[in-house]
């Protein structure tokens, strides 16, 4: 299934390397994954999340305060009868996880830019297919997925595509208007929300529109977390850190998924 992101050609498995007719040559590592982000698509020496942010999300997601929102993926990918999922942008495989934990049958497929959490998402769920790679030169054969997952990672239209089979469904989740509103309070004098617009991906079809909306009263580990795992975190001072979670207020969590689906030709 993976192609050779330098030449495009197939990759084979030949012991523990993945080798195109170009004689490009992939290590697999000894924890299960392959690395097929060369140089060339870098555009730092060590790209995506750092080893901080990462840990703090793998804290805050195994603890299930977002199982909200794997319920729902589960309820929808069990009615489609997916069989081959690509999740794109997958972290430390914490959702890649627990669906193929629900959904054995299913083949999943995880990419992220971060070696760091590719390492770790290969180490904790050995079910699971993954690679580092770039979302925005995908090392996938035309028509490898009938799905494809993307929670909050970005992407190009003609690359989803390429990828996704005819019939098949992207889901998409990003932040509803009043997602971490309170957090976003801390910092900004004035709190401006998330878009509730559909975004139109060029090639797919807007089917399904699902909002998912909850409140966390969180302990102070988790809490704290939470800001460290996503961008907004970044504004805080440790003065201002811990003043916000010593006043432990309710976080609103308000996530959008959404279902685009590929023609039939």
């Amino acid at each position: 299934m993976y192609i050779c992101p330098l030449c495009q050609a197939p990759l084979l498995q030949q012991a523990q390397q993945f080798r195109c007719p170009q004689r490009h040559s992939f290590d697999l590592a000894r924890e299960g994954y392959v690395n097929l982000l060369p140089v060339q698509q870098k555009k730092s020496k060590d790209p995506g999340d750092n080893q901080l942010m990462m840990q703090a999300r793998r804290q805050f997601l195994q603890a299930g305060w977002y199982q909200p929102v794997v319920t729902a993926l589960l309820e929808q990918l069990s009615a489609l009868a997916v069989s081959e999922l690509l999740d794109l942008g997958c972290g430390e495989g914490y959702y890649s996880g627990q669906l193929q934990q629900a959904l054995p049958a299913l083949a999943i497929n995880g990419v992220d830019i971060s070696k760091a959490a590719i390492k770790a998402a290969a180490k904790q769920y050995p079910q699971v297919r993954f690679a580092v790679a770039s979302s925005y030169q995908l090392p996938f054969a035309a028509a490898s997925f009938d799905a494809i997952l993307r929670i909050y990672a970005p992407s190009l239209d003609a690359e989803l595509c390429r990828v996704l089979r005819d019939g098949g469904a992207l889901f998409s989740v990003s932040p509803a208007p009043e997602h971490l509103k309170e957090v976003k309070a801390a910092v900004y004098p004035q709190v401006r929300l998330h878009s509730a617009e559909v975004v139109a991906i060029d090639g797919l079809q807007h089917v399904q529109r699902q909002r998912l909306s909850f409140s966390l009263q969180l302990p102070a580990d988790d809490l704290k977390a939470l800001i460290t795992m996503v961008p907004l975190g970044w504004k805080f001072s440790p003065p201002a850190l811990e003043h916000f979670i010593a006043g432990a207020p309710a976080i609103s969590c308000d996530f959008y998924l959404d279902r685009y689906q590929k023609p039939l030709p």
